[in-house]
């Protein structure tokens, strides 16, 4: 008679310690990730239903109803029998037979933009185009390149003073100017042009092109842009000026006006340097949109788009102040040391 309360006693602790176990078991494997789980259940559920038939399942009248229908997976779950499905509430991923592991859509990983010269991702494209903006702001044009040739020439004919070379060109650098900054040039061309044809005057280059010229803009440098290869914009608390116009474009003077000068001769010569700037200079080669030229006392910004200044010996548009930013476009960068 003990030995079977005994018996019985330990059968019921037995049981009491096998129910706390799955208990447990239950409660642990509630909150871990089932991961492994689905996955394994999913792929003895696609066993056993082998060769039978995907049904539709539809949960309302007012709910749509999911074919079995081919679909891709991206962004719903729509042509995927739901019963089939097997869901991680933990991790949410959705695993299915026919299509392996996914994301739930809801929670899966944002689109990355990736940098084409560096490979790195960002989330957004406009963090992408300011990172290009400022690490792969400039490219070195090598010395073999058609480019650099004739930026070359185009900068050492245009000096006035012929008798003994008054500059060393150390590079010649590439400007490589976001979508962004193209987009605003183009639409103040688009501006250029619509208002000479409301002036309703004969304007042939401004309803052309909006009178786009090739000018120049002397400034100045304080880091080491393009040197070895060097592609990014300095930014430090000092920024120099040549890296401030390619990330920020051209600012105006306390007039409103931007100057620009039809030769990088008077352009060097025009600019006031400090005594303490020695050194590199910077010449940047610039698309300008001058539109309809003012000509002394048509300085109105809504009669005239620019106005011109000073009249030089080679063109009757020595020195031209635009009164928009948008209306330069800076394309390459010269760096050189003064000789004189």
């Amino acid at each position: 008679m003990a030995d079977a309360v005994i018996s019985k006693g330990s059968f019921h602790r037995s049981q009491a310690v096998e129910e706390k176990s799955r208990s447990w078991g239950s409660l642990r494997r509630f909150f871990s990730c089932k991961c492994q789980q689905t996955v394994m259940a999913a792929r003895s559920k696609q066993k056993k239903n082998k060769g039978h038939e995907p049904y539709s399942v539809s949960l309302n009248s007012s709910m749509p109803s999911y074919s079995s229908s081919p679909s891709s997976f991206g962004g719903s779950f729509r042509g995927i029998p739901l019963r089939s499905l097997s869901v991680c509430y933990e991790c949410h991923l959705v695993v299915d037979p026919a299509r392996g592991v996914s994301m739930d859509p809801s929670l899966r990983t944002p689109t990355l933009f990736s940098c084409s010269d560096c490979e790195e991702s960002f989330t957004k494209a406009d963090t992408l185009e300011l990172h290009q903006s400022v690490a792969h702001a400039v490219s070195n044009l090598g010395c073999e390149e058609t480019g650099r040739r004739i930026v070359e020439i185009i900068f050492q004919s245009s000096w006035l003073k012929k008798q003994s070379p008054l500059c060393k060109i150390q590079r010649i650098l590439k400007i490589n100017n976001t979508k962004k900054t193209t987009n605003r040039f183009e639409e103040y061309r688009d501006t250029v042009i619509c208002k000479a044809r409301k002036r309703g005057k004969k304007q042939p280059r401004c309803i052309a092109d909006g009178n786009e010229l090739l000018r120049f803009h002397c400034t100045s440098i304080k880091c080491n842009l393009g040197l070895h290869g060097s592609t990014s914009l300095c930014h430090g608390a000092s920024r120099c000026n040549v890296c401030s116009i390619i990330r920020d474009g051209f600012k105006a003077d306390g007039f409103g006006l931007i100057r620009t000068m039809a030769t990088s001769g008077r352009a060097h010569d025009v600019y006031p340097k400090a005594p303490e700037e020695e050194g590199d200079r910077a010449m940047l080669v610039c698309r300008v949109l001058a539109g309809r030229v003012g000509k002394g006392h048509e300085t109105g910004e809504e009669e005239c788009d620019s106005v011109a200044g000073s009249v030089g010996l080679y063109s009757s548009l020595d020195e031209l102040f635009v009164f928009d930013t948008r209306a330069i476009l800076p394309c390459f960068v010269v760096i050189y040391t003064s000789l004189e």
